[in-house]
Formats: C-alpha cells, sequence, structure tokens
C-alpha cells in the first residue's frame, strides 16, 4: 500500500487528509480500525522509541502515548507487588515481559495515558492483550500479534479499535521533510545513539554509576528523544515515572515531572493502597479520585456529599506533612534532560523526588553551577554532549 486515506487531519475541519509515501510502500498495515492523523503520529514515534529501548536494554519495551509525546515508557522487568496494585494488574497472574512492559508504561502516569496509542516492541502476546482490552485507549501499533490476541483487540470500541502492524525491518531515508506554512523544512534524521557510551563523561565528585542507574539514564533518554521538546524524564527500576514535555522552561520541565514522579511514588503508599473504594467505581474513576486524593485539591473527593460517591468509608486526609515523609523514601532516581540545565534550581527540585543520578548535554555558561550542586547532595552527572530537541 503507498497511501492511506484519513478521515480528517489533526482536526476535524483539516481534509483532505492522508499519510503516503514518496517512493516504495508504506511500512504499515492497518489489520482492524482506521487509524487518525494523531494516531499515526503517535504510532511512528511510538515505534522508534520502543524499538530503540529493545535495541539499548535488550528487553521488550512499550511506551504509552498521547499527543505526539510518551505518557510513559518501559522495558520489561517483573512487577512487585505493589506495582501490579498501583497498575491494575494484580488480578491477571503471571505477565509476560511484553506484558509487564505495557502495565508500566501505562502505569507510570495513568491520567496522561487515558485514551492512549500504543506502541510494543515485540509481538502482541495474549497476556498483553488482555490488560489492553480494558483499558480506555485509541489503538496499537505492534511488529505483529498473536491471532488470540489480535482477535481480543478487534472486539474493542465496538470493532472499531485501531490494530497497526508495523514491517521490523523498514529503515527509513537519511533526509525527512515536512511543510509548515507552506515552506518545506528538510534534516537529517536525529540517528544518534544512546547507549553506556553516553555516560562515560562524569564530571561530579562521585563517579559511581550502578548497572542499574545506567539502564534507567538509558531509558530517560531515549524517551526525550521523542518526546516534544523542552523536556525531562525521570526514571527508576526499568521505567519512566515522569517525563515534563513541551514547556518554554526547563525548570517547568523539571518540576512537571517531578510532580509526576513524585505521585507515582504516592500511590504506593498505604494510605492510597488501602483506599476503601465503593465496590462501583472503575480503574479510570479511582485513577481520577487518586489523583485529587494525593493532590492540593483533596476536599474535591472527600467533602461531605462527595466522598460517599467513591468510597465505602471516608478516608483520612493524606497530610502535607505525611505526603512528604513518604517521598524522602525516595532514592536513586535516575534524570534525563534533553538540552543543557542552564541553573541548579533544577537539581535543587529534582533532589526532592529522590534524584541521585542525572545525565544532560552540559554545555551551559553556568554548567561549573549546576555540578556544584550535584556534588552538594553527592549526586552523580554525566555529559553526554548531545542535545535531543525533538518537534
Amino acid at each position: 500500500m503507498k497511501e492511506l486515506e484519513l478521515k480528517y487531519g489533526c482536526n476535524p475541519n483539516q481534509k483532505p487528509a492522508r499519510v503516503f509515501m514518496q517512493e516504495g510502500e508504506l511500512p504499515i498495515t492497518v489489520l482492524n480500525g482506521r487509524p487518525g492523523y494523531i494516531n499515526l503520529l503517535d504510532a511512528l514515534n511510538g515505534w522508534q522509541l520502543v524499538s530503540e529501548l529493545k535495541r539499548a536494554t535488550g528487553l521488550p519495551s512499550a511506551a504509552s502515548f498521547k499527543h505526539v509525546s510518551p505518557a510513559g515508557a518501559a522495558a520489561g522487568l517483573p512487577l512487585s507487588e505493589v506495582e501490579r496494585k498501583i497498575y491494575w494488574v494484580d488480578d491477571l497472574g503471571d505477565l509476560s515481559p511484553m506484558a509487564s512492559a505495557y502495565a508500566r508504561a501505562r502505569g507510570a502516569d495513568r491520567m496522561s495515558s487515558f485514551g492512549d496509542f500504543i506502541s510494543l516492541s515485540d509481538i502482541c502476546d495474549v497476556d498483553t492483550a488482555r490488560i489492553v482490552k480494558r483499558e480506555v485507549s485509541d489503538g496499537i501499533i505492534a511488529p505483529g500479534y498473536e491471532p488470540e490476541a489480535l482477535e481480543m483487540l478487534k472486539g474493542k470500541k465496538k470493532g472499531g479499535y485501531a490494530v497497526i502492524q508495523i514491517d521490523p525491518d523498514y529503515k527509513p531515508a537519511p533526509i525527512e521533510r515536512k511543510d509548515v506554512f507552506g515552506v518545506t523544512f528538510e534534516q537529517g534524521r536525529n540517528e544518534c545513539v544512546i547507549d553506556e557510551g553516553c555516560l562515560t563523561n562524569i564530571v561530579t565528585e562521585n563517579k559511581e554509576l550502578p548497572d542499574q542507574a545506567k539502564i534507567d539514564l538509558i531509558i530517560a533518554l531515549i524517551t526525550l528523544k521523542y518526546t516534544q521538546s523542552n523536556s525531562v524524564c525521570y526514571a527508576k527500576g526499568g521505567q519512566a515515572i515522569g517525563i515534563g514535555a513541551g514547556q518554554q522552561s526547563r525548570i517547568h520541565c523539571t518540576r512537571l515531572a517531578g510532580q509526576k514522579a513524585d505521585n507515582w511514588l504516592l500511590r504506593q503508599s498505604p494510605k492510597v493502597l488501602e483506599l476503601p473504594f465503593a465496590d462501583h467505581i472503575g480503574r479510570a474513576d479511582r485513577d481520577n479520585a487518586i489523583d485529587l486524593y494525593i493532590g492540593d485539591e483533596y476536599m474535591d473527593v472527600l467533602a461531605e456529599g462527595a466522598w460517599q460517591r467513591t468510597f465505602k468509608v471516608k478516608p483520612e486526609v493524606f497530610t502535607a506533612e505525611e505526603k512528604r515523609a513518604w517521598l524522602d523514601q525516595m532514592q536513586d532516581v535516575a534524570l534525563g534532560s534533553d538540552a543543557f540545565f542552564p541553573f541548579g534550581d533544577n537539581i535543587e527540585r529534582a533532589r526532592k523526588s529522590g534524584v541521585k543520578y542525572v545525565a544532560q548535554p552540559g554545555g551551559s555558561v553556568r554548567d561549573d553551577q549546576v555540578i556544584e550542586t550535584c556534588d552538594k547532595y553527592g549526586m552523580v552527572m554525566c555529559f553526554t554532549g548531545q542535545r535531543l530537541f525533538h518537534h
């Protein structure tokens, strides 16, 4: 197939719309449904991310994309009991590595992943399809599907769920183009390789970089390579736990991503794990309630007349002091940035979310200030020398 007609472009008024190849065949086959313009942007960006993660880690990898940035990305490491609970998969038994990767990617920021487009590095198996089937999602891209898994996915959205198969051997042209306001932009593809070689220039006094920290920094950097800039990513345990995308100021990226990382840890606290949800409350409504409960607007869900709609009994307030005490347990978090940190305030904010390992390009006139701030807290920081802007 050389081209695929779309219902419309980014918005319903943007017609006609299509994707096509100037030379050769499209590398994708639509197995079910009718993907839209933004769906395909998410799918193709997500596929690049997960295939690169798979090459870097050797593990099946998954991404949950929304509006051309990942809400989550992860490698297929086993889930702890607490992770199984906060990702709502504790009722599914043992999961395959591919399913574990998607559970992590979806679960890192479930509010942002609602209605996602899924990217898988490996064949979609039944375990993964079982998770996808019960989540609100627009579509999925993978190099293949087990027959039973494909049938399960075809049943989503009353048969309209977008299922795309991509040729894993497809290699794009080295030059890419796009039109903006009738003007054609052209550039070489970003083919920079992100691996342990990027982490050898350690500029801090502390130079101890454990293997798990290397994996987490690589995951953070590869995630940033396909995230709308400016962007910052916190990672831990083989997955992104907080992604701040598309902010004009780097400190705002760091704060946004840090807040998401904090929420990820707060969801693991006993106070959240033991919330007495009413039996009729589904996963999406639980996610919304948890987000309110652990945030500053907690009275929106705890006020008289409100809590009765969500809980069997009224939960206690999760106080600011209790939350801070729980967050202070966070350790060994990795932080990646797609461009240099211009001030040490980014490191100060990162420290509050347990960051110990940092990877950034370097090159600021205030690099010395940033290094000094890292040294103050015993952090390890690498200068990669590679900027990762993505637009």
